[in-house]
């Protein structure tokens, strides 16, 4: 369980939140340092699940986070009985709501209304300087999508170096979801509902609560970061043993700076952008518009002659899609226009079977012709694993003259 676990608010506290001592600011939208609710002298304040908005309907899709943080006290409403679920919330604002739900104690300064909670947001790791400088003009601007992934994440007590790794924790832990078919949304602004609906995930996150996913975010936020989403769509196949991770994670064995080929002469460089794979039981899946329609495509065996070999007829199988572009090519005798990827270590146990027409191995897929796509398809089950080589993802000078392979993973996985 995490160190900052949800402490709930007392009576007394939640009423104090919801008087507030600040002034609201000009343009009336911050719900948290402003006094928006008037609570009589003598009044009791609502328990869960009786808080009702004007704005937010019984349909609304945040009304059980709206009516939870509303009830905890790190949120509150609008004269008038409104919560204005859509309205932008700035970074101060979040902050504060994130430092005030996880019961995180503060001291009054003299000085704007939210520097008493960024300074414990610093003592706390949930903001640093390096995020963007600590002043009344970045604190005012609304935050994004990608800002609020950084401090949840930091919220359930997870870190990262690489700026660009912050959303695949976030969805990869259920904090954060996408806007329709996977759409991160990075430098999207965020709303109150959104806001109080992430702020409860970390919540019951830090309560020791496993949350669900959206396996079509955690694909793109794993894209954004590495340049692949193999290690979302098709985790079975990619395992490895313990004592070759020592201590990492699977997705660490990728290694980014290899997707890049330079040739021993310097006169070719190319690139793989993105290998993306497609799980073809998910009829669903947003990387389908990537591909002409899967019942045209057809995998190779060998055999130039037989075009029967529809890929439809293997759909327990994954497709592994390539991007690629070749950055320059000055010497179009010895390389041509074209990227060289591999995958190795899915071999066939009984090849005989496979030029007969039985998908058992890995195999490239093409459309009209062979090669006129970039695309690999590998069976769920059904191949033999190299244990010598392991398995390998590589990319290759396109030229035999002067041949040069370059490893981006290799995993051995363990023995079962």
């Amino acid at each position: 369980m995490n160190k900052w676990v949800s402490k709930g608010i007392g009576g007394a506290v939640l009423l104090s939140l919801l008087l507030g001592t600040v002034a609201a600011s000009a343009d009336d939208r911050e719900s948290v340092e402003t006094n928006e609710v008037t609570v009589e002298s003598g009044q009791t304040l609502p328990s869960s699940g009786s808080v009702q908005f004007s704005d937010v309907g019984a349909d609304h899709w945040a009304k059980a986070a709206i009516q939870m943080a509303v009830s905890k006290g790190y949120v509150s409403g609008y004269p008038g009985g409104k919560f204005k679920p859509e309205q932008a919330i700035t970074r101060g604002e979040f902050i504060k709501m994130v430092v005030t739900a996880l019961g995180l104690p503060t001291e009054a300064v003299e000085g704007v209304w939210y520097e008493p909670y960024v300074k414990v947001a610093q003592n706390q790791s949930l903001y640093a300087a390096v995020d963007f400088a600590n002043n009344e003009e970045q604190w005012n601007k609304d935050i994004t999508r990608q800002e609020m992934a950084r401090i949840a994440v930091r919220a359930i007590g997870q870190a990262t170096s690489e700026n660009d790794k912050w959303m695949y924790l976030a969805t990869k832990s259920g904090l954060i979801t996408g806007l329709g078919k996977g759409v991160l949304g990075e430098d999207k602004t965020t709303t109150r509902a959104q806001s109080v609906t992430i702020i409860e995930r970390i919540l019951k996150v830090n309560a020791g609560e496993t949350l669900p996913v959206d396996k079509y975010a955690v694909s793109n936020a794993e894209l954004v970061w590495h340049g692949t989403n193999i290690f979302t769509v098709m985790p079975e196949i990619l395992v490895s043993d313990e004592s070759e991770l020592k201590g990492r994670s699977v997705e660490e064995l990728w290694n980014e700076e290899m997707m890049t080929i330079t040739s021993k002469d310097g006169k070719y460089k190319a690139q793989l952008e993105a290998l993306i794979a497609i799980d073809m039981e998910d009829p669903n899946d947003p990387n389908w518009k990537l591909l002409p329609p899967v019942g045209e495509l057809k995998w190779f065996n060998g055999d130039f002659e037989d075009t029967s070999l529809k890929i439809s007829k293997w759909p327990q199988s994954y497709l592994l899609v390539m991007k690629s572009r070749v950055i320059y090519n000055n010497d179009t005798k010895k390389y041509n226009n074209s990227v060289n990827f591999s995958v190795s270590g899915y071999g066939s146990p009984d090849e005989k079977k496979f030029y007969s027409g039985e998908l058992n191995s890995s195999a490239y897929v093409y459309h009209h012709k062979l090669f006129d796509i970039p695309v690999r398809i590998i069976p769920k089950r059904g191949w033999l694993l190299d244990k010598v080589h392991g398995i390998t993802f590589s990319l290759q000078t396109p030229s035999s003259s002067a041949y040069m392979n370059q490893n981006i993973m290799t995993i051995y996985p363990p023995e079962n």
